[in-house]
């Protein structure tokens, strides 16, 4: 019978008693959904592994804001009825597995080896991919965009070297993945084809007379579609000319001028200038969305 009593008076004592020292007890609720003490020191191994923070405090701080404001991004992605799948996280994982340069277990490994749970960074992942659904789904449609301020900036950065369109070939000397070419000997067969080159129209031909060695027709390219040292180069080059041999991803590249004439075209430039552009204000944007979140929302700190 005291057996029994003290096994009910410890249940009690369980019950009712304060959270202990090892309870994972709630800092702060964001519009009622919690946030936990082990969260917030998760995150802030998470960003000391990654050297930001100036000290333990400072990365506390940190990991509270972050995980209000992800709290915020994961519950107007879900008003909206936008949704991440394990498999979108486990794509965007690989995604930062790769970037390192090694496998997602190793990723994992490092992690855990740091005192950080990988859920941790899957947390933030998901977060994260679900503020990118709502950014392109409500943000985008904020921007707005002046096409002639664009066209203008694109005229303004052009110069007579932007100004041309060819007709290209290129000229591949191709090193077999795996063989003892070296890229020192593709280039000199390259600069011996360079010196007989006589024009496009006999490319294929005197192609024939090397291993391995292939032409490729580009088709028209304006000098803005093309890295700036190419379209330096291709400026000072007749119709009939090759650019110098230079070392690519497979092999050894020169580049035939098969036609070349003045045309101003500011369209891919324009482009350029959108992107960027584009981007700068739909991160301004976003910033102010998430803002305007945060003002609304009930955050409690305990």
């Amino acid at each position: 019978m005291k057996s029994i009593q003290m096994l009910s008076l410890g249940l009690l004592l369980a019950i009712f008693m304060p959270l202990g020292a090892n309870a994972d007890a709630i800092k702060v609720t964001v519009n009622e959904t919690p946030i936990t003490d082990t969260q917030i020191s998760q995150r802030a191994k998470l960003l000391q592994l990654e050297r930001r923070g100036a000290s333990a405090s400072a990365r506390l701080v940190m990991a509270r804001e972050e995980l209000i404001d992800e709290a915020l991004k994961i519950q107007e992605a879900e008003r909206l009825g936008l949704s991440v799948s394990v498999s979108d996280v486990d794509a965007a994982l690989l995604d930062v597995a790769r970037n390192m340069r090694i496998s997602s277990d190793n990723l994992n490994r490092i992690l855990a080896q740091n005192g950080v749970n990988p859920a941790t960074l899957r947390a933030r992942l998901r977060a994260n991919i679900a503020w990118g659904k709502v950014v392109r789904g409500v943000v985008a449609s904020r921007i707005e965009f002046s096409e002639a301020d664009l066209e203008q900036q694109a005229t303004e950065q052009l110069t007579e070297v932007d100004n041309i369109d060819y007709i290209l070939k290129e000229i591949l000397f191709i090193i077999p993945q795996g063989s003892n070419i070296s890229s020192a000997r593709r280039t000199a067969q390259a600069n011996q084809y360079r010196q007989s080159f006589q024009g496009c129209d006999s490319a294929v031909e005197m192609s024939l007379s090397y291993t391995d060695a292939a032409v490729l027709d580009m088709g028209r390219r304006h000098a803005t579609q093309l890295p700036d040292a190419i379209a330096d180069e291709l400026a000072g080059l007749n119709v009939g000319q090759l650019t110098a041999p230079r070392v690519v991803a497979n092999g050894v590249s020169m580049l035939a001028v098969c036609s070349k004439t003045v045309a101003r075209d500011v369209t891919f430039v324009t482009n350029e200038i959108r992107q960027e552009v584009g981007t700068e204000k739909l991160g301004e944007e976003a910033d102010k969305y998430l803002a305007e979140l945060r003002d609304k929302a009930s955050i409690v700190n305990r």
